[in-house]
């Protein structure tokens, strides 16, 4: 059979592969072209579109970028038809996604949607389009659950949360982090996009210069470009380092962490890394998405979010100054009673995220609904 997916994000593209794996595994003919990233062409398949080119976040740096994004929609909707896959796979990205699966519902494609768009916290209002739209969505947090049973919505099935599989399979990488510094190290995830690097790098990098006792080892993502590094690095202490591409074997060996907020707080409190959560974007984005979400949300972090409590500090816009700062990471780093709590916290976490297993149980279903119209 043929599928077409559909990643705009880096974590999309992780999940992305591990579910062009599994659809493998069960279907060892598969043609597969998608829009992706490097460890989705690990797997193989046809690259369409590379993720590098698709991150853009936030009202103002969309509208920014208008002209690239609707020549991306008329690629992504010519290249479908071209193909004619027996399936369109959606992975998160749903700016993009759902246009595309309006499109294509309207043509007749089956259309699967893995990992859901946040429509608890805002644009609810997609819900209506997705119900018609999408054969079937398959999302990954447990407390969606309960939302998608409010909101009738039959086809939205719950598979657990690919992180699960994905953090013991990466961790096994961590060698490529040995140096000889006894220093404890701390990482630095400043995010995917460009625009988290200019607001979260430097004031992380000056936490850095307080502290000559530990090792902060940026996680850098080769597909922002190494260059947009530079400037930063140029003026940092000498404490600072970076690797590219290495982040769960940084956190495999970081004794604390300075993240700034998306998937990467799941993915270090499934290490057992102590963090703090960053977020600062552009203000006027900012005052448009807090409108849209209103007293609803009252955390950013997924990890705060699953629990519905506050197991990690978030330090957002205004709130993330170098003071703030300064003070939440000597807790993370050296009160070990506050580290011990926050461990406790993901235990509880992780015990409310279904098993192992996502992406296995999506494919096997994908799989099944295709052979079902067939026969």
């Amino acid at each position: 059979m043929k599928y077409y997916i559909i990643a705009g994000e880096a974590s999309g593209d992780l999940h992305g592969a591990n579910l062009m794996r599994a659809l493998l595994r069960r279907d060892p003919s598969a043609e597969i072209r998608f829009w992706g990233g490097d460890d989705m062409a690990s797997v193989g398949g046809t690259c369409v579109k590379h993720i590098r080119d698709l991150a853009f976040m936030g009202f103002l740096e969309v509208a920014a970028h208008l002209r690239t994004v609707l020549g991306n929609i008329a690629l992504c909707k010519k290249d479908i038809e071209a193909f004619g896959p027996d399936a369109i796979i959606y992975i998160d990205y749903p700016g993009f996604n759902l246009k595309i699966a309006k499109w294509a519902h309207r043509k007749g494609y089956r259309n699967f949607h893995y990992i859901s768009p946040q429509l608890w916290a805002w644009k609810k209002g997609r819900i209506k389009n997705m119900r018609r739209d999408l054969d079937a969505l398959y999302y990954i947090l447990p407390f969606e659950q309960k939302f998608y049973a409010a909101n009738n919505m039959p086809q939205a099935h719950f598979v657990g949360h690919p992180l699960l599989d994905a953090v013991p399979q990466l961790s096994r990488k961590a060698d490529t982090m040995t140096a000889p510094d006894e220093r404890p190290i701390i990482a630095l995830l400043p995010g995917s996009r460009r625009m988290e690097l200019k607001n979260m790098l430097p004031i992380m990098l000056r936490i850095a210069a307080h502290h000559p006792e530990y090792r902060f080892v940026i996680g850098g993502m080769s597909l922002l470009g190494e260059q947009r590094y530079h400037p930063y690095l140029i003026r940092a202490t000498s404490n600072v380092e970076i690797v590219y591409d290495q982040t769960y074997a940084l956190l495999s060996q970081a004794h604390a962490a300075l993240i700034c907020s998306g998937t990467a707080t799941l993915e270090t409190a499934l290490f057992d890394v102590p963090q703090v959560v960053c977020y600062a974007g552009n203000p006027l984005s900012y005052i448009i998405a807090r409108a849209f979400v209103g007293k609803r949300i009252r955390y950013i972090s997924l990890v705060n979010l699953i629990a519905d409590k506050p197991i990690l500090t978030e330090l957002l816009q205004g709130g993330l100054n170098e003071n703030r700062l300064e003070n939440e990471f000597n807790l993370i780093a050296k009160d070990e009673a506050y580290r011990k709590k926050m461990l406790d916290g993901y235990d509880e976490v992780r015990s409310l995220l279904g098993g192992t297993g996502a992406s296995d149980r999506t494919a096997e279903m994908i799989v099944k609904a295709i052979k079902n119209v067939e026969s």
